[in-house]
């Protein structure tokens, strides 16, 4: 069989099935392993929540298509919106919920743009930033970034390829380098966007999981942003709903049009239970934002202080729920540190290079494991000679 050629690069195999099938081999060997690796959230959701997708599940009229979302979801969406970052939106015309941001990214671009257009995306990034626009036989742009800094310089950026671009896909908090940004910034993005008319999506999934008095803001507050720019965000991190799979398209109304009518032919609308699950997590009981907010926070502190304490000094992360760290000099890349790392002490992390040829020499390490599996990947790594300068 033949490959269509948009489909070679996206049928290699990804790295997160690579590490699990190390991390497979070494439990069939009888080793301890602790995995950092894949950024699935560990924490139970609301009972409130839990509770309500329980009881709809239950009543056999939620089992017809849902065709689209209910009033009820666009709503608690907006109204999440308006309470958390100041934001008006239309829930008519300017909320679509998607299957979780993953979906909204891998097909976002089939709505926006044509063959051959021009996605300016983050490298290092998160693989679906630039699996979507390959789906859609896009041109990737690494966008630049600032010395020392994962944030975008605009500066950088010829004019002769931001002429020609349709999309820029931004993410901050970002994954995998978790660098913040500040209102200026998305005051640049604006002004950079509006003066080459190109469109943005600015995916703020990790907008919850910020630390040491750190709140992180919304692309969709700055002044224009609507006009050429849309938002995605998601239950998975904010709420532990992962397994659900709820998100939402927020802002530029055209854009969100587009969304919506390449969506009505790929499925017939969230389950009507989830929907209603979701609604409740959004204008319920928001104490289980704060209670994740510092459970992630304590994990951050050990894995970082107890990484410091063997010479494996890294800066602590202001959000997200992972720790970029560069890697030990004398490793020559980051592949081939995650696999010594690995082999030797049973902690899995991320290569950095899976996220772009600028994420080497780094791995990326998901808070995802219970504090006491931490406290003993941090003691295997001292246990190793992997921070010796050989």
């Amino acid at each position: 069989m033949i490959y269509p050629q948009r489909m070679k690069k996206l049928m290699a195999e990804g790295i997160f099935l690579k590490l699990y099938e190390i991390k497979k081999r070494l439990i069939n060997e009888g080793k301890s392993v602790v995995d950092l690796s894949v950024g699935s959230p560990s924490f139970a959701p609301s009972k409130n929540a839990m509770e309500t997708l329980s009881k709809e599940c239950l009543n056999p009229d939620n089992y017809r298509y849902a065709i689209t979302d209910t009033a009820e979801l666009r709503q608690a969406a907006a109204s999440w919106y308006k309470r958390r970052f100041q934001v008006e939106l239309n829930p008519e015309s300017e909320i679509t919920s998607l299957l979780g941001s993953q979906e909204g990214l891998a097909h976002i671009c089939l709505a926006l743009t044509d063959a051959g257009d021009i996605v300016m995306v983050h490298d290092p990034g998160y693989p679906i930033y630039h699996a979507g626009p390959q789906i859609a036989q896009n041109i990737l742009y690494p966008m630049p970034c600032r010395e020392n800094s994962a944030l975008i310089d605009f500066d950088k950026i010829p004019p002769r390829i931001a002429r020609k671009a349709k999309l820029m896909i931004v993410s901050y908090p970002n994954n995998p380098t978790t660098q913040i940004a500040d209102e200026s910034f998305y005051r640049q993005l604006v002004a950079f966007a509006k003066k080459y008319d190109i469109m943005v999506m600015h995916d703020n999934a990790y907008c919850e999981l910020t630390y040491d008095g750190y709140r992180a803001g919304s692309f969709l507050n700055t002044p224009g942003a609507k006009d050429i720019g849309i938002e995605l965000n998601s239950l998975s991190k904010t709420y532990n709903l992962a397994g659900i799979r709820v998100g939402f398209a927020l802002g530029n109304s055209r854009m969100i049009k587009c969304i919506s009518a390449i969506k009505s032919h790929m499925d017939y609308g969230i389950f009507i239970p989830v929907q209603r699950c979701a609604a409740e997590a959004l204008i319920g009981d928001q104490s289980i934002v704060e209670k994740t907010r510092s459970a992630y926070e304590h994990r951050r502190n050990i894995l970082c202080d107890g990484l410091a304490s063997i010479g494996w000094n890294i800066e602590k992360p202001k959000a997200t729920m992972f720790v970029w760290a560069e890697i030990p000099e004398h490793f020559k890349n980051s592949d081939e540190f995650a696999m010594k790392l690995a082999s030797e002490t049973g902690v899995i992390v991320t290569p950095g290079a899976a996220f772009g040829k600028n994420g080497e020499n780094h791995v990326r390490m998901a808070l995802v494991a219970e504090n006491s599996d931490i406290e003993t990947a941090v003691k295997n790594l001292r246990k190793s000679d992997l921070f010796i300068t050989k």
